[in-house]
């Protein structure tokens, strides 16, 4: 503190122009809470002045033991400062540089900004400056750091963290020769616990699955949460039979011990897929799409399943040329270049266009048109087929806005349809334009409507509320029974076009279209009949009583129709 002494009075008012130069700088110092420090590193002694009460240490005067100061702070902030100590240069130089000291009442944070002044031969010879308390400014960057590498609700690492370490791992082990491998546990019908048992019970399943796994673990290795009932695993020094005996150690851990929540005791397993790198995968992005590979094996076995990736040349091939493709779509959507084709739906007796079914087309770079079985299966195989889904239904929203006389009918992609995190940003996005959602379809694949059922019927609730109808397309190539299509509450079924094509000439399909067609009318379910190809199979379809007929024969698909 500065003595008041010090401070002459002018008419009852205290005479700050009467003060030395550096005592009024010394005065803005402790106003602004600074430290002004000038450290002898000759002498190893640094002294203090300014705001002296913010300095987590007693003082011998204004002065303090320049080794004594290093001593306080933690290892790594030492060597930081040491660095800019012993540097050399025959010019001062500034610096900057956030230091941890350790006090009574815990770390403390300050940033120190000054000039190292060089002397004989350019070695260090004093450190000048000021320094301020920055110690809820570094623990909040702290938290944000960590928030950015961490999943909000379990703790663990997040997708992209967690990637991050597989890359370093999996070079670490190409360079010393040794193996390592990743994993993927899911959590087994996530959506039965969350709809028996509510969200909130949901979330403490998955916290608990996640505290089960990371106790099962060697210190060595690390989790993360990959998304939102799926957890990643990294074992960083795994030979390739040991892979097998982890995976089930995991699983025991889940399904051993029922999990408490707020809703009840909830029993759980998981499922895991797995790949043996780096001979399986050489990036953390491949690796993770082979162990998702093999996780989707070891759901098919049921519940609680293991399953190791297992390279083959022809999968290989396959996956290169699906990366290719994957990268003509990703340039294509930069480029404005995805398109939409827009088919005619016609109602069965009036033969009057309906609505038209909205589907994908990707202008190639040498401007040639690609339909969607190019592009969409590699798009969902490499995991962006949600990006062309969302363009997709922009686009559709932005015609039937457009155009209010029309009504559009947009698909889901299979795998887009399995990411509830897609399906609830669709029905924002849907309910973003609800002024045009009566005249929208939705149409979702059989097999993908009931691969994931819990989330789908609530999908599908969720687009009526908002006026919006919903058809299951290619109905009849799946396993579909007309009581799921009853629960799920769909305004139609899409006739598969492999039964409607040459419909004259099979008997066999015509009983399967007449049955289907009569089911689909005791529930209140309109149909469609895709690939019609022939004034007499439509006759036939009408006889039936299909509602609308939908194929080359009565329109094809254009990019610019005259609506």
């Amino acid at each position: 503190m500065l003595p008041s002494s010090s401070i002459k009075a002018r008419d009852g008012v205290a005479d700050v122009s009467a003060l030395d130069e550096g005592l009024r700088f010394r005065m803005a110092a402790q106003g602004a809470g600074l430290v002004c420090f000038d450290w002898e590193l000759g002498r190893d002694q640094i002294r203090f002045d300014g705001a002296l009460d913010i300095l987590p240490f007693r003082l011998d005067g204004q002065s303090k033991r320049g080794q004594a100061f290093l001593d306080m702070l933690t290892a790594e902030k030492r060597e930081e400062l040491a660095a800019i100590i012993e540097s050399h240069g025959s010019q001062p130089t500034r610096f900057e540089i956030d230091l941890i000291l350790a006090s009574a009442m815990g770390a403390i944070g300050f940033t120190f900004v000054g000039t190292r002044m060089p002397g004989a031969g350019g070695k260090s010879e004093r450190l000048v400056g000021v320094a301020r308390d920055t110690t809820e400014y570094q623990r909040e960057r702290q938290r944000l750091s960590y928030l950015a590498t961490r999943d909000e609700l379990t703790g663990h690492l997040n997708r992209n963290s967690l990637r991050a370490e597989l890359t370093e791992v999996i070079d670490s082990a190409r360079s010393e020769n040794r193996t390592c491998a990743f994993l993927v546990a899911s959590i087994d019908r996530l959506a039965m616990i969350n709809d028996g048992f509510g969200f909130d019970a949901g979330d403490e399943v998955i916290v608990g699955v996640g505290e089960r796994l990371s106790r099962s673990l060697r210190a060595s290795d690390i989790i993360g949460r990959t998304a939102g009932n799926k957890f990643g695993v990294i074992l960083k020094n795994c030979k390739e039979r040991e892979v097998e005996i982890v995976a089930a150690r995991l699983r025991g851990a889940v399904r051993e011990h029922l999990i408490d929540t707020r809703g009840g005791q909830v029993s759980a397993t998981s499922s895991v897929g797995a790949v043996w790198l780096p001979a399986a995968a050489s990036t953390a992005q491949e690796a993770m799409l082979r162990a998702e590979k093999a996780l989707e094996k070891a759901r098919r076995l049921g519940r609680d399943g293991f399953a190791l990736f297992e390279p083959s040349p022809q999968r290989e091939t396959l996956r290169l040329r699906q990366m290719s493709v994957a990268d003509e779509v990703m340039a294509a959507l930069n480029d404005n270049r995805i398109k939409l084709a827009y088919q005619p739906i016609l109602q069965a007796k009036s033969r009057k266009v309906s609505h038209y079914e909205c589907l994908l087309r990707m202008q190639k770079a040498d401007g040639t048109i690609a339909n969607a079985g190019y592009f969409v299966p590699a798009a969902e195989q490499m995991g962006i087929v949600h990006l062309v889904d969302r363009f997709a239904l922009e686009e559709t929203l932005r015609q039937l806005t457009a155009h209010p006389n029309i009504t559009l009918a947009v698909n889901v992609s299979g795998t887009a349809a399995d990411n509830p995190r897609f399906l609830q940003e669709f029905i924002d996005t849907v309910r973003a334009g609800k002024d045009v959602a009566k005249r929208l379809i939705v149409e979702l694949t059989e097999t993908a409507a009931l691969h994931n059922f819990e989330e789908n019927a609530s999908f599908v609730s969720g687009l009526r509320e908002l006026g919006a109808r919903v058809a299951i397309d290619d109905f009849g190539a799946g396993y579909t029974s007309f009581r799921n299509l009853q629960m799920l509450h769909v305004d139609t079924v899409k006739i598969d076009g492999s039964y409607i094509q040459n419909l004259g000439q099979s008997p066999e399909n015509q009983v399967f279209v007449r049955t289907l067609v009569g089911l689909a009318k005791s529930f209140d379910i309109k149909t469609v009949a895709e690939w019609v190809g022939s004034d007499e199979d439509a006759a036939l379809l009408q006889s039936f009583g299909v509602d609308y007929f939908q194929g080359f024969h009565f329109g094809e698909p254009l990019l610019n129709p005259k609506w």
